[in-house]
């Protein structure tokens, strides 16, 4: 299953999500700002898009970044299961 063809369905082929929406679908514990903080410090490898350099601008996840950070996401569990089994 292709997660960048699936995101396109569900966003309705928008190439940036809206920060809002990505919170409220993928991080539903976080608000906007928080999710920034842990992008800026690192924890979240997302990348925030501005479509402008207004501080006010709308910021958004390009659709593209977020199929690859959902990927890495089960890629980790996926491995994190498969160590769990095989140590025992």
């Amino acid at each position: 299953m292709n997660t960048a063809f699936l995101l396109m369905a569900q966003y309705h082929g928008k190439a940036v999500i809206p920060l809002a929406d990505v919170c409220r679908d993928y991080f539903t514990h976080l608000s906007e700002d928080k999710l920034v903080r842990k992008v800026i410090a690192g924890e979240i490898p997302l990348p925030i898009v501005r479509l402008e350099r207004s501080q006010k601008s709308a910021r958004g996840v390009h659709l593209s970044d977020l199929a690859a950070y959902l990927d890495g996401q089960r890629e980790a569990a996926r491995k994190e299961l498969q160590q769990l089994h095989s140590a025992g």
